[in-house]
């Protein structure tokens, strides 16, 4: 992202602010969201006006103690100018996008160099790396995602239906990059993926973050799993997209647009028919993943949108012995809705 428009603000100058406290919305060319407050205070005054668009980085309100006069903060706002990017951090802001070449073909993924305990991110049916927008730059920790198989940038003909190649596809980037043991944080589909990664191989995971995950239960939405596979049009796909948000204004034109392409790239239409086929025909969950789980003593937790449309939230507690979040005001995409309170539950997880 590289601008963005300001459409609301949340607070009022004296406010008090919280971290992770939303305080503006603002909407990109991939999706409209709230943005979250990084730093407590006060609000002291509001720069960014309603409706205009501005770069990232760009000076949208002033946060101070009250003991500042209103004339240094009028000083502050006259003297700031947009940090302008050196070469080398351009470069280290665009997309870390890496392929690693596997029997069946190219899987794209992200990374992010840290210190620690690594954490890589598994998207739902249908997403991709992206999904994962406001989470991945958000830890100190060496951060993966990739595309699984069928979805995004990577290849397209899977070697077998189900969570098995899915799970291969997984398990081959940490053997790449040499990683003894992962924090796994899967959403939807990207749960199963996960769960079934860390019950049958339980020396590789440190921990498990299931985000509204598949596999914890027979009920689904069928009508949005029918939906997006068979959308031909941006008319037909925006109100299936609706679904995955507590908000349906979030869903932008672009992001429509973005998603068709993707939908209309050779070998995907099959992926995601025989997936959806293996596993949610007939408007149910055809695997089930919580006793299997249960027994592997892996650190679990598992994260719900209390308006999720697509997975019920009621089944957020059907996994014994996980820590369960409930967010209100939060759909399908709790990662995107909420990142601000999703990420700080991964950071406590992935220690």
């Amino acid at each position: 992202m590289k601008q963005g428009t300001l459409v609301e603000w949340y607070i009022e100058e004296g406010d008090t602010i919280e971290v992770g406290q939303e305080i503006m919305d603002v909407e990109t060319d991939k999706i409209a969201a709230a943005v979250e407050a990084p730093d407590p205070g006060t609000l002291r005054r509001k720069v960014g006006e309603i409706g205009e668009i501005y770069t990232v980085q760009a000076l949208l309100g002033v946060i101070a103690p009250e003991d500042v006069s209103d004339s240094e903060i009028d000083a502050y706002i006259a003297g700031f100018e947009v940090p302008k990017e050196s070469e080398e951090d351009e470069k280290e802001s665009e997309p870390a996008y890496q392929f690693l070449e596997l029997a069946a073909g190219k899987l794209r993924y992200a990374k992010r160099d840290g210190e620690g305990s690594p954490i890589l991110f598994v998207h739902g049916f249908g997403g991709d790396l992206d999904n994962w927008l406001f989470n991945i730059d958000a830890f100190s920790q060496p951060v993966y995602a990739l595309d699984l198989p069928g979805h995004g940038q990577s290849f397209k003909t899977l070697p077998s239906a189900g969570l098995n190649s899915l799970v291969a596809a997984v398990l081959a980037l940490i053997d790449d990059q040499k990683l003894e043991r992962v924090n796994l944080v899967g959403h939807s589909m990207g749960g199963a993926v996960c769960a079934s990664l860390a019950a049958n191989y339980p020396e590789r995971v440190s921990s498990v973050t299931l985000i509204s995950p598949a596999g914890f239960g027979d009920e689904i939405n069928g009508g949005y799993i029918e939906g997006f596979v068979s959308a031909t049009s941006r008319r037909e796909l925006t109100p299936v997209l609706k679904l995955l948000f507590a908000d349906p204004s979030l869903v932008t034109r672009a992001m429509a647009d973005d998603m068709m392409k993707y939908k209309r790239l050779d070998g995907v239409q099959d992926a995601l028919e025989a997936l959806s086929g293996a596993l949610f025909e007939g408007g149910k969950q055809h695997i089930n993943l919580t006793d299997l789980l249960a027994s592997t003593g892996i650190p679990v937790q598992v994260i719900w949108g209390e308006k999720d449309s697509v997975i019920p939230a009621s089944q957020a507690t059907s996994l014994p012995g996980a820590s369960v979040t409930t967010l209100p005001d939060a759909g399908h995409m709790a990662m995107m809705e909420k990142a601000g309170e999703v990420n700080k539950l991964i950071a406590e997880i992935s220690r």
